[in-house]
């Protein structure tokens, strides 16, 4: 993760950066970092909707990789999320009269954790919304994010999202960046162009420190994760073209709790109106992934990723 610097200017080096990417980080300029950011109040007739077994102990268990800075990651007791997606949820889970608890859990584990085992309540992740999610779980959406591209401050690989045959790309195992740089990869063999070397990590931290330290040459990760990165590293990473394929998060809801999700989709079109949404989003400068009409399994196009020769 990414430790702030304050007050110590841009000379931190690469290799403290690496060690710095390990630790765990605190809301610095990417956000304030504050929690308990609303007065909640709760609505009786949604929490009448949530399914007894969950409101049963007065709390609702959450999955979360808690490695995705801004938005879910360990603070710096090294176990307490925070985060905007934290903070936002805290807040649903508050209207719907409950308490959210959220677990560390490895990304890919999270929506089986819901829909199969049940070790989760609910998946609370920057889960981007696409074909394959919705039918495995009800998603409800609350937040927009793309993806874009990220390498060392000067680009000495030379890297062009469009032009990457041949370099060594990182990415978060089972996100959708995966098919993107792997559809991208494709192009390239199929151009007769060399493949590029995809490195999967479990963890987005890790993606990211493989990029400080030279490992690999670029990255791709939703929008607000490398606009995060770029601050909290002290401009030592760079952007690489624009942001592209925007798509809408979505908390991930087991199939047959219809009417929890309905719940949670008011509870967060409740904190819309009263303000308590705008508020939580600016607190940690992400308000421009804002949306106004939270939803329901709303149809996706899957996300497909831009051929290589497209502009990004």
């Amino acid at each position: 993760m990414f430790l702030p610097n304050r007050g110590k200017g841009a000379a931190l080096t690469l290799a403290a950066a690496a060690v710095t990417l390990s630790m765990a980080a605190c809301g610095g300029s990417g956000g304030s970092g504050t929690g308990g950011t609303t007065n909640t109040t709760v609505d009786k007739a949604l929490a009448d909707k949530v399914p007894a077994a969950i409101k049963a102990d007065g709390k609702i268990l959450v999955g979360s990789d808690t490695t995705y800075a801004p938005s879910e990651f360990l603070g710096p007791d090294g176990k307490t999320a925070q985060g905007f997606d934290v903070d936002l949820f805290k807040a649903v889970a508050e209207k719907l009269g409950l308490k959210a608890e959220f677990q560390t859990a490895t990304f890919g584990d999270i929506i089986p954790g819901v829909t199969e085992s049940g070790k989760y309540e609910i998946g609370v992740s920057s889960f981007t919304v696409n074909p394959e999610r919705l039918a495995k779980a009800n998603m409800v959406t609350y937040y927009s994010a793309g993806t874009h591209w990220l390498t060392k401050k000067g680009n000495p690989a030379g890297i062009k999202p469009d032009e990457a045959c041949g370099k060594k790309i990182a990415v978060q195992k089972d996100t959708v960046q995966v098919d993107d740089i792997t559809a991208r990869s494709k192009a390239c063999t199929d151009a007769g162009k060399p493949a590029i070397t995809i490195d999967p990590y479990p963890a987005q931290d890790s993606a990211t420190n493989a990029v400080v330290t030279g490992k690999d040459d670029a990255m791709l990760a939703d929008s607000p994760v490398i606009a995060y990165a770029v601050k909290q590293t002290n401009g030592q990473l760079e952007t690489l073209g624009a942001i592209y394929d925007s798509a809408p998060y979505g908390y991930v809801i087991k199939k047959d709790q219809t009417a929890f999700a309905e719940a949670v989709r008011d509870a967060v079109k409740a904190l819309i109106a009263d303000g308590s949404y705008k508020k939580i989003l600016e607190q940690w400068n992400v308000q421009a992934g804002a949306i106004s009409n939270p939803e329901l399994n709303p149809s996706a196009d899957g996300g497909a990723a831009p051929s290589p020769s497209a502009s990004s």
